[in-house]
């Protein structure tokens, strides 16, 4: 009866040993099956915050990249349009020196056809002083003779007309009157005594027509008529 108790107690420790067995190993199991779970969740949250940020660093990446074939385009635009621009100024500077020569050559064109008219002005103002001093020397004998007309050259080389037999009170009386020949070959009367106020308009005449003897006639008219207006 005492061995069947001591067998008895041995198989109750025996069933004990396994049930705490089997309940340590349910609970590592638990334990380790916990602990895996949580390192799991924790690989995944890892590798999760992990592609985020590197997804992010992708997309950041292609943003970049396009950012950069942009500009490069636009270097590239820009780099065309300047040398669009620098063929486009080539042409103007050649349209400009082209525009140049064709002043320069214009304006020598001009200056030589200044100089021809000068000379040819020149030469022709000559001769026409010439010719009027000519008509002057054919008349002065004339008015001289006829009309007792003196004239004269003075010292800044005008002509000096001087009219006798105007006044029948004083016959000798001289009414003077100056002609000078203006740089256009015109007669201008610079200076008239005594003064007659219708000089303007007999230079308006002679300017017309280029008959000095009718105008030396009207001059000598006007006196005349100063004369009896005074008498």
């Amino acid at each position: 009866m005492a061995s069947v108790k001591v067998e008895d107690g041995i198989t109750f420790f025996e069933r004990e040993i396994k049930e705490f067995c089997t309940e340590l190993k349910s609970i590592c199991v638990t334990e380790q099956i916990t602990q895996t779970r949580a390192l799991r969740d924790s690989c995944k949250d890892f590798i999760k915050a992990l592609t985020e940020k590197w997804s992010k660093k992708l997309k950041e990446r292609d943003l970049m990249i396009d950012k950069i074939q942009e500009y490069s385009n636009e270097l590239l635009q820009q780099s065309q349009c300047i040398s669009e621009n620098q063929e486009h100024l080539t042409e103007i500077n050649a349209i400009l020196n082209q525009e140049k020569q064709q002043k320069k050559d214009l304006t020598d064109s001009i200056q030589e056809l200044k100089e021809q008219m000068k000379k040819e002005t020149i030469a022709s103002k000559s001769k026409s002083t010439k010719e009027r001093e000519e008509q002057l020397c054919k008349l002065k004998t004339f008015f001289e003779e006829r009309l007792g007309l003196e004239i004269c050259r003075t010292h800044n080389e005008q002509l000096q007309f001087i009219f006798r037999h105007i006044d029948h009170k004083d016959p000798d009386k001289p009414y003077v009157c100056t002609f000078s020949i203006n740089e256009q070959g015109d007669y201008e009367v610079t200076s008239c005594t005594p003064p007659l106020d219708c000089i303007e308009e007999f230079h308006l005449k002679v300017r017309e027509t280029n008959n000095f003897s009718v105008f030396v006639a009207n001059i000598r008219k006007a006196f005349v008529a100063l004369s009896y207006k005074q008498s």
